[in-house]
């Protein structure tokens, strides 16, 4: 039985309803057709020009990211910017782009909640639960417990289980830490209510220097693992729970993950 696109994204929606997106967010369908047969998927964290070539060389039906390349709507659509080409690439190789976003990040079982899995981080609750929402055990950030731990220990637990060599950090070494919150992705706007709720160190993927200066300074630590390493290994771990939870309906579809989705970022 063939798969449309349509029907894989009833299933991503029922995994992560579209109604807890964030209200500057854009997440769906982004380009393409939702009538399309469906028998490959690219996976990457971002549509970059390499990610839609890499989807051309192995014939995806269909680009699956977590964030949008649409967040507002374009006044134009041409060759002469970065956005525009993009699109017309998509369009041009029939090549479908579907993205989620803050609505994976919210749900539970979502990217918040997995990245508490990956660090083994326990007592799990929801910082900023979503409001008037019917999905349960909704919102962003998580905050949680790790017992007997010293910063520099968690900051090594990080990077092994996120496979990362650098990442930045506040605070001493030898802190004993026990209570702690994850914001993937930019969670610097969700400092002030993890401390508030008695975090002693945050685990985010974006800060800038004055909030990780007035946190150190309140004595909470802070720890910036970068934007994509808080969430690429995340979201393919949580696409390969979506995938096997519905493997009798996309038993003919084949998931690759990006070859070139990668950080920005370079160290030396």
């Amino acid at each position: 039985m063939s798969v449309k696109i349509i029907d894989f994204i009833k299933i991503m929606e029922k995994a992560a309803p579209v109604s807890l997106k964030e209200s500057y967010d854009n997440v769906g369908l982004m380009v393409g057709d939702s009538g399309k047969e469906l028998k490959r998927v690219l996976m990457a964290l971002d549509c970059t020009e390499a990610v839609i070539e890499e989807a051309v060389s192995i014939e995806a039906d269909l680009i699956l990211t977590h964030h949008p390349l649409l967040f507002k709507k374009p006044s134009s659509i041409t060759t002469d910017t970065l956005q525009g080409r993009k699109i017309i690439n998509l369009i041009t190789n029939n090549i479908s782009l579907y993205s989620s976003h803050t609505n994976l990040d919210s749900v539970q079982k979502g990217m918040n909640d997995t990245l508490m899995e990956i660090l083994n981080i326990k007592e799990n609750s929801i910082l900023e639960p979503a409001e008037d929402s019917p999905v349960k055990e909704s919102g962003i950030g998580r905050i949680g417990r790790i017992d007997g731990c010293t910063l520099e220990d968690l900051i090594n637990e990080i990077k092994s289980k996120l496979k990362i060599n650098n990442l930045r950090y506040t605070g001493k070494l030898e802190t004993k830490i026990s209570r702690i919150a994850v914001i993937n992705g930019s969670g610097e706007n969700y400092f002030p209510l993890a401390f508030k709720n008695g975090a002693q160190c945050i685990i985010t993927g974006d800060t800038t220097y004055h909030f990780a200066s007035d946190f150190a300074e309140l004595g909470c630590s802070i720890i910036d693992v970068g934007h994509f390493p808080s969430e690429w290994i995340t979201f393919l771990r949580v696409m390969k729970r979506i995938i096997k939870e519905n493997s009798t309906e996309l038993n003919n579809v084949e998931f690759i993950q990006s070859k070139v989705s990668e950080d920005p970022y370079k160290y030396i």
